[in-house]
């Protein structure tokens, strides 16, 4: 099987005004950066990828994963797991019922909390399971989310300027962390950041957007 995310001759428009175009194939284990500055798009291609996009723009292009179109296919069945800034735990959830959360349905109760403990040792946090994400550190609440994105099994990961609000320290540790985890899981991700330092780090292509809305 090709493992691949490709990008054919995405487009996407707002009012008849091309706001992206990309044409990419994101090889397994490959990282590949999206730049540019805030408003120009970004988020709003990950939408299109995720089949998420707003109905005030125009998708055109394909989105195949391992060699598979999905382009038509509703979000639940793409298979694409994505982290944004906010970490977006269910606050009314312990951290490992957060986790339950995200593991598909199936198997026996003692093979999902298997699952949960397994995912928690591989990131540091042993006896976690049963903290309330209120009383979370910082770095903790994005590998908590980061785990649960990746208990879904996805075939493709999407970052949506995940590390922004991080400071530098931490920033540099969790962006070390998810991108070990996602190579040692040989998955094609693509991060959408604005930060040179974030591409940097990721040691993959990287593409820079421009806006099209000059006078």
């Amino acid at each position: 099987m090709n493992k691949s995310l490709s990008l054919r001759k995405i487009c996407i428009i707002r009012d008849g005004i091309p706001l992206i175009e990309i044409d990419h194939e994101v090889a397994a284990g490959e990282i590949l950066s999206v730049m540019g500055p805030s408003g120009v798009g970004k988020s709003t291609l990950l939408a299109y990828l995720t089949g998420n996009l707003d109905p005030v723009f125009r998708g055109m292009g394909e989105v195949l994963l391992n060699g598979k179109d999905i382009t038509g296919l509703p979000p639940h069945k793409r298979e694409i797991g994505i982290l944004f800034q906010d970490d977006l735990l269910f606050p009314h959830m312990s951290v490992g019922e957060n986790l339950a959360f995200g593991i598909p349905r199936g198997g026996s109760r003692v093979e999902r909390h298997r699952k949960i403990e397994n995912a928690l040792s591989d990131v540091g946090l042993v006896g976690f399971s049963n903290r309330d994400p209120a009383t979370l550190s910082g770095g903790q609440r994005a590998r908590v989310a980061l785990v649960r994105m990746l208990l879904s099994d996805p075939k493709a990961l999407l970052l949506d300027e995940a590390f922004s609000r991080l400071d530098a320290e931490l920033r540099a540790h969790v962006r070390e962390l998810v991108f070990r985890v996602v190579k040692e899981r040989n998955l094609p991700v693509l991060m959408v950041t604005h930060d040179l330092e974030d591409a940097k780090a990721a040691g993959g292509p990287i593409i820079e957007l421009e806006s099209y809305s000059k006078s």
